[in-house]
């Protein structure tokens, strides 16, 4: 429910005030944090000005902020501290391999 955060409608608002404000030959990608509402950016993601909206995972786990994204029709992960999740310095290279490529693929597979 939008109105129970009200941060993220009032931060939807200001950057379509500004996104409307650029020239017609200005495009812009966003970098936003995982919204607490599902879709409550759809209208940035859909936007003629706006390249792409990714998403910070914004201190969620990586499983949680995947879980959130793949509720997010068209925004696309930025998740560097959750790409993290699981790496060690004490694992081999094979094991280092499999878990960070596991890692990319299922945050791959919520940014569908």
């Amino acid at each position: 429910n939008p109105q129970e955060f009200p941060s993220e409608e009032i931060l939807k608002k200001e950057i379509l005030e500004q996104l409307n404000a650029l020239d017609d030959d200005k495009k812009v990608m966003l970098k936003l944090s995982l919204p607490s509402v599902d879709n409550i950016y759809k209208e940035l993601v859909d936007h003629p000005k706006v390249v792409r909206v990714v998403a910070l995972s914004g201190g969620y786990s990586r499983d949680n902020a995947n879980a959130i994204l793949s509720c997010q029709t068209g925004m696309i992960a930025s998740f560097s501290r959750a790409l993290l999740d699981g790496v060690a310095f004490a694992q081999t290279q094979d094991e280092f391999d499999a878990t960070l490529k596991a890692t990319i693929d299922c945050i791959a597979e919520a940014s569908k």
